[in-house]
């Protein structure tokens, strides 16, 4: 415990779990009070356990903001299921996020089915998310039929982009967690590498701009980041295509997409970090890149976990 340290300190791991676009990134930014992790409107956008970390009183809670959980079909998708329940066996806590406008569908089954393995021993909260999308006997309806699926320690209704009733959600948690010193520096607000960040900001504006073209069959990489003297850094990142066509897609007419895309990158990561940013983009035809176990540990996910 560092001596600036407060007695009677808690600290623990929460993991968010839910369908793709059920809101957790929303969710974990408003919690945090920064933006760690992406937001689209693109489903499966979370490929890697991003966590953020929130102080609330003597609490320090850990967000694991895990991918989507979702039907498996490829190498990447079986990595990144295996990822979100990876985190959620692992986490002290775990919050499954639905939406008030979808209800109890086919996925949220199967999350339900996979939390009766893992839930042993281990809270499980509900957040009905959305909740300004649907009326109130509705919402009563719903939570009534999720409790009556599975033993929830607490049911929580939300609005993540409003973010109505996070607060309400947020302490209960920092009551939940286990006492223990803090796990992160106070001010420390994401434990992923800048790295990752950027390459994770740059890949949201090729999602945003590309929209159905090709989301999924692009990763971006930091190559290098160099500080500067000046205070600035220059930033180097590869974005890896699987064809030549979506080399030129990406390029854009005349550049003007890559363009686009760096500047927005750029803007977006000097105003998280508060400095000058150079940032460099390069885009490289890698066919294979989906069967590289390179490009499943810099997202932060287990290639083996994509077997089968």
């Amino acid at each position: 415990m560092t001596q600036s340290e407060p007695t009677g300190t808690r600290a623990g791991f929460v993991a968010l779990i839910g369908e793709p676009n059920a809101g957790k990134s929303t969710l974990l930014n408003r919690m945090v009070g920064a933006k760690v992790s992406i937001v689209t409107h693109k489903v499966q956008t979370t490929r890697a356990r991003i966590r953020g970390v929130a102080m609330e009183g003597q609490s320090q809670i850990v967000f694991v903001d895990t991918p989507g959980l979702f039907q498996p079909r490829r190498r990447l998708d079986r990595a990144m299921v295996a990822a979100a329940w990876g985190g959620a066996a692992d986490a002290d806590v775990v919050v499954l996020l639905i939406e008030a406008n979808r209800g109890v569908t086919e996925g949220v089954e199967r999350i339900l089915e996979g939390l009766a393995n893992i839930g042993q021993g281990r809270k499980v909260a509900l957040a009905i998310n959305k909740i300004d999308r649907v009326e109130a006997p509705v919402l009563l309806g719903l939570s009534k039929k999720m409790n009556d699926r599975f033993p929830f320690a607490e049911t929580f209704m939300i609005s993540a982009e409003r973010g109505h009733g996070v607060n309400v959600l947020r302490e209960w948690l920092a009551g939940e967690v286990p006492e223990g010193p803090w796990l992160y520096p106070e001010d420390q607000i994401a434990d992923l590498p800048m790295r990752m960040i950027a390459a994770e900001m740059t890949r949201e504006k090729l999602t945003l701009r590309l929209h159905q073209e090709l989301p999924y069959q692009l990763t971006v990489e930091t190559e290098n980041w160099e500080e500067r003297k000046d205070g600035s850094a220059r930033v180097d990142q590869l974005i890896y295509v699987v064809r030549d066509g979506h080399k030129g897609i990406v390029l854009g007419n005349k550049g003007e997409t890559i363009k686009a895309v760096g500047k927005a990158a750029r803007e977006e990561l000097e105003e998280f970090m508060g400095r000058k940013i150079h940032l460099f983009l390069q885009v490289k035809v890698r066919p294979n890149w989906l069967e590289e176990s390179e490009r499943y540990s810099e997202m932060g996910l287990d290639f083996k976990d994509g077997n089968g």
